[in-house]
């Protein structure tokens, strides 16, 4: 007898999703993140801590601080009257030599040749020369001029002054400040204007803007975030800086500090309310930069 198989069945075959088992991979063991260790890290704050700790301690338990004489000396009269002395100084110094920065910083921008080469000319200068020294100049202007006059250049003069009765102390603190911070303040509007895209300018000009409106509200707004950080590091090295001016005996605050603790010989106690005051005035300046920053911020991506 034959042995013959069966033909293949052509049926579909067919699932039972019932019956269907599908095989899962096993599970990967979970892995087990350990951050990064940072002893020294720790180490180091650890004694940062240590030292500032040791230092607030110096300053509460330290009897040479004199703490009861630095209140008793803080809000006098005399100190107030000299804080609002160099709050003046600072306000004028900062007003004028901004005003005169700015014009500076646009004739360097400027295609004139002239202008560029007076602009440097005043820049090097006074950058050059140390503010005591300007100072002591202006102060001492009435020994090299005794007078000045408004007229036909090397012709005859229609009004003079008396420059002793022009330029007192003052008016010389002020005026060697100012001309001084000119000097800087033109470098950074210069470069805050140099760090707007000139695509702006060309852009505004291309759909007829004035060239003083796109200054104004095209080129100024952006170069302001460039230039307010250095502007404020200015007015705040400015504002401590007019300390300098106790050499013509103005009686702002350090001239007032060194009076008092001349008189009395509690210098330590004394400087310290001089520090006070600046910390003080100080950090109300960053407060306000920081504010102007935030508003001129407006639509940076930053």
């Amino acid at each position: 007898m034959a042995l013959t198989s069966d033909p293949p069945s052509t049926a579909p075959l067919t699932k039972d999703p019932a019956t269907t088992v599908t095989a899962t991979p096993p599970a990967p063991a979970e892995l087990v993140v350990v951050p990064v260790r940072h002893p020294w890290r720790w180490v180091a704050v650890a004694a940062t801590a240590v030292l500032l700790v040791q230092f607030a301690h110096g300053l509460v338990t330290n009897p040479g601080w004199e703490w009861d004489v630095f209140a008793a000396f803080f809000t006098t009269e005399t100190i107030l009257q000299a804080v609002w002395v160099t709050l003046q100084l600072t306000f004028y110094g900062t007003a004028l030599g901004f005003a005169i920065g700015i014009v500076l910083a646009f004739m360097r921008l400027s295609a004139n040749p002239f202008l560029r080469s007076v602009a440097f000319g005043y820049i090097w200068a006074f950058r050059s020369i140390p503010l005591i020294v300007q100072l002591l100049f202006w102060f001492n202007l009435a020994y090299l001029y005794k007078e000045l006059s408004i007229g036909i250049p090397f012709g005859p003069s229609f009004l003079s002054f008396d420059t002793m009765g022009l330029v007192g102390e003052m008016s010389a603190a002020v005026l060697g400040l100012a001309l001084h911070q000119a000097a800087y303040a033109a470098e950074i509007v210069r470069g805050g204007v140099l760090a707007v895209d000139e695509g702006q300018s060309e852009a505004a000009a291309s759909l007829g803007i004035p060239k003083l409106r796109q200054l104004r509200r095209i080129v100024l707004p952006q170069a302001m975030r460039s230039i307010l950080p250095n502007a404020a590091n200015e007015i705040i090295s400015l504002f401590k800086g007019t300390s300098i001016v106790s050499v013509m005996a103005i009686g702002e605050l350090f001239y007032q500090v060194q009076v008092v603790y001349g008189r009395n010989g509690r210098v330590v106690p004394l400087l310290m309310v001089a520090t006070a005051w600046y910390v003080l005035l100080t950090t109300a300046l960053s407060v306000v930069q920081h504010y102007v920053e935030r508003h001129y911020a407006k639509g940076s991506a930053r």
